[in-house]
């Protein structure tokens, strides 16, 4: 049997989402606890990774050893950069993930400007950025279109180990990346889809507008539960991919 994975860094990004699992069964595996089941008569496995890439990397690794996947769901909240049109409460899809703090500080060109790529997979480098996968990402955006409750944007995210402590450093990441969500997990668990060759789709929900830390002003709870909801959508009508190379 084939399964979905879905990851989430901290247990209240994906709670709903596995109250929702039938046929629940909790394994433990290089320490960290999978919820296996299914959901929508799809197979589930939901794992929550912990925060940053390293925990995200691992977490997704042990899945990929130890279950035949056929695609990875990456969800939880993220903020929005200011000018990406997206509000707390929204949905942003990745087109691709981006590396934001790795190669030479300053530089437009990352890991390029080292000369050394963070992946080669046969004849392609990586560097800095992976691409996802389009027909999940379209799949993905006409929920949107089928709801006139959500506005649901897609765009490059950027993954961080700091994320924007400022609004001006929020600013310089969007001009630089032309990017629409920061996060500190996803250009991880992409970079091991890739290796992997198992397809991924990136799903968050806005908490707030990156570079504000006055949490007055950001709404975790509503930006989760929007995030879930789509996520459990899009399982439901998704159909099993193929594996990419």
């Amino acid at each position: 049997m084939k399964f979905i994975a879905i990851l989430s860094s901290i247990p209240a990004e994906s709670s709903l989402i596995r109250a929702r699992i039938n046929n629940t069964e909790r394994l433990s595996l290089s320490g960290r606890h999978i919820y296996k089941g299914i959901l929508y008569d799809q197979g589930v496995v939901l794992l929550n990774t912990g925060i940053g890439k390293i925990n995200s990397a691992h977490s997704a690794t042990i899945l990929m050893e130890h279950f035949r996947l056929s695609l990875v769901v990456l969800c939880g909240i993220g903020g929005a950069y200011p000018d990406s049109g997206l509000e707390i409460g929204d949905i942003a899809i990745a087109s691709k993930e981006i590396y934001g703090d790795e190669g030479v500080y300053g530089s437009l060109k990352g890991l390029e400007e080292i000369g050394i790529p963070s992946l080669k997979k046969g004849k392609r480098q990586y560097f800095n950025e992976f691409p996802l996968d389009r027909r999940l990402i379209k799949k993905a955006m006409s929920l949107g279109q089928s709801s006139q409750y959500i506005n649901i944007r897609e765009g490059p995210f950027i993954t961080l180990s700091s994320v924007s402590g400022t609004y001006e450093r929020a600013k310089e990441l969007q001009r630089r990346f032309n990017a629409i969500c920061e996060n500190m997990e996803g250009a991880a668990i992409a970079h091991v889809c890739r290796i992997y060759g198992i397809p991924m789709i990136e799903i968050r929900g806005i908490s707030n507008i990156a570079g504000i830390r006055d949490k007055k002003k950001w709404d975790i709870k509503k930006a989760s539960e929007n995030c879930q909801r789509v996520v459990m959508e899009f399982i439901r009508v998704i159909d099993q991919p193929r594996r990419t190379h």
